[in-house]
């Protein structure tokens, strides 16, 4: 303790002398702590002030193995909600993904890869900026844990938390599990057998993983003095978790009682990691090194009395089901210690099983999702995940079914209308536009099949946009496929090839000039509404209706009725066969 003391007076004056927001060595920052501590965060913005941008999280995703296609459904769901925003017009919308890169996992892993852990890391994490790449991701910032700036703010972080009084040392002993990161009481392991082997062991209840027993002396933070604050957010904040089952799960594990959470490991175990500010004998716990990751790119350390420029807190951190607890309980609680904002919501989703079983690399149970985006496409891969994933219950992954979904809801859904209304003979949707909108610019649509429809259309965006409000991306397509369904429907009756035939009948030329006004406004809407979900093909069937290249004409505003005026006339020719198609028939179908 009196070498400790002597080293905090020692290097005092490197820390006064600091840029303001700079980081600094635990010591320095104990001895002068006054620029950095106790701020007092708010939770919400200053009144009036400009809101900050919409920000999104996935998950960082860990290097040790290759992705699979949950890593993609994860992303893909992030990637929906930051676009979607930009549709609503909040262009200043981020996303950020990256790869957590410490950890026990990697140290074993390069090991018996023969390589150095970084770089395991270097070669791994390619692979997921891959993955964003050609799942068309925009993500606006990767991340990895073992850049610089990360490591600084994951120490800066550490010594804030211990400044206050929240980390102390001591003995622990419980069952840890490699693969999961985390210990585990003895009420939450189990006997089992290895699913590989049929090897005895004992794995967690909760994730079937390994554990083993342990017995050290690291670092705790004092979760356990946080288990009220806790539950009177989650009260208070309803939509702090989604779905409600999820939240309901955290309450009940938060109700009976929290434990102090050791956020260290002895270096002679993990030397993989960041090392403990003050003590190289000890690594920073994995699980507190990746969560303070949403907060790096924001801007962490924030500079004082500056707070209110960062993109902090997330309005969405998109989580999967089996890493609720550390998002739900030690995330908030770490937050609080610092009294930074709590995320404002997180989004959990249920997996992803093969043969209704989990997917795992270890029984060769898992999908590539490289491979699957180069079989059946990357729209159709984005549409088949978001269509069929789920929040709240698992789904079964299953070849047949992305075929039968393109079949039914793209080539023969989408595509078909599509085809059916620009290769139409008989009618010109520009002049059907024009012929409709009239000189005044007031639309003309007449009949009750052609009002009822109006009516459908114009209620349609806003079933669309309440979905999204709930964040809730299945519901949201199905109602943009609903537009699809029922205009093809809406077209089998009308039939406008019949009536572009009876040229000699007003009626029949005015209700054809309705109705493929109709269904031309359908697939615009449509179009427009399905860029988050699919925005390559959303691009090209907006091209193909002559909708202007235009952030307007092209935003959730211009998905009303009769908004655009100057429409159809393809931007670019239609083409001919597979060429001019919006969803050709697929090379494969097994």
């Amino acid at each position: 303790m009196l070498k400790f003391e002597l080293r905090i007076i020692s290097r005092a004056s490197i820390f006064r002398n600091a840029k303001p927001g700079s980081w600094a060595c635990g010591p320095c920052r104990r001895a002068n702590p006054r620029p950095f501590l106790n701020r007092g965060y708010a939770t919400e913005a200053t009144p009036g002030a400009k809101p900050k941008p919409y920000y999104v999280t996935t998950p960082i995703f860990y290097v040790n193995a290759a992705p699979h296609i949950g890593h993609l459904y994860t992303i893909l769901i992030a990637d929906i909600l930051k676009r979607w925003q930009v549709l609503l017009g909040n262009g200043d919308a981020k996303l950020l993904t990256g790869t957590d890169e410490h950890g026990m996992k990697i140290q074993q892993a390069a090991l018996q890869n023969g390589l150095e852990p970084q770089a395991l890391c270097d070669r791994n994490c390619e692979t997921f900026k891959v993955l964003a790449k050609e799942a068309n991701i925009s993500n606006d910032h990767f991340i990895r844990t073992t850049d610089s700036a990360h490591k600084q703010a994951v120490q800066f972080f550490w010594e804030n938390l211990n400044h206050r009084g929240y980390i102390y040392e001591g003995k622990h002993e419980g069952w840890y599990s490699v693969s999961d990161e985390t210990f585990y009481p003895s009420s939450a392991v189990q006997p089992t057998l290895d699913p590989a082997t049929g090897r005895k062991m004992m794995a967690s209840i909760e994730t079937g993983k390994e554990v083993e027993l342990s017995q050290e002396t690291n670092y705790h933070f004092k979760l356990s003095a946080f288990q009220d604050r806790l539950l009177k957010h989650y009260k208070e904040n309803p939509n702090f978790i989604r779905p409600q089952v999820y939240m309901d799960s955290i309450v009940q594990n938060v109700s009976s009682g929290l434990q102090d959470l050791s956020i260290s490991r002895p270096v002679d175990r993990l030397s993989w990691g960041i090392p403990v500010p003050g003590d190289s004998t000890q690594t920073i716990y994995v699980w507190l090194d990746a969560l303070v990751n949403y907060i790096t790119y924001a801007g962490y350390p924030f500079t004082p009395g500056h707070e209110d420029k960062s993109i902090w807190p997330a309005d969405v951190h998109v989580v999967g089901k089996d890493i609720t607890r550390f998002h739900c309980i030690y995330w908030p609680a770490f937050l609080m210690a610092l009294d930074l904002p709590l995320p404002r919501t997180i989004l959990t989703h249920a997996h992803w099983t093969m043969n209704h079983s989990k997917m795992s690399k270890s029984t060769g149970n898992v999908v590539n999702p490289m491979f699957a985006m180069a079989r059946y496409g990357v729209d159709p891969m984005r549409f088949y995940l978001a269509m069929n994933g789920g929040l709240a219950s698992d789904t079964n992954y299953d070849n047949s079914f992305i075929v039968r979904d393109y079949k039914h809801s793209l080539q023969f859904g989408l595509g078909n209308l599509c085809s059916r209304m620009m290769r139409g003979k008989g009618w010109n949707i520009r002049e059907c536009v024009i012929a409709v909108t009239g000189s005044n610019d007031k639309l003309r649509v007449e009949g009750t099949e052609e009002l009822d429809h109006r009516a459908f259309l114009e209620e349609a965006p806003v079933l669309v946009s309440k979905q999204m409000d709930e964040l809730n991306p299945r519901r949201a397509l199905e109602e943009i496929m609903r537009i699809i369904e029922q205009t093809n429907k809406y077209v089998q009756d009308a039939a406008p090839w019949r009536l572009a035939k009876m040229t000699d009948d007003p009626k029949s030329s005015e209700r054809l000039t309705g109705v493929v006004y109709n269904t031309a406004e359908s697939l615009r809407i449509a179009g427009i509404l399905l860029q988050p979900f699919m925005p390559g093909k959303a691009k090209e069937l907006l091209d193909k209706l002559g909708v202007e290249q235009d952030i307007k004409k092209r935003s959730f505003t211009a998905a009303t009725y009769g908004f655009d005026l100057d429409y159809g006339t393809p931007s670019e020719p239609l083409g001919e066969g597979k060429k001019g198609t919006l969803f050709p028939p697929l090379l494969t179908e097994d």
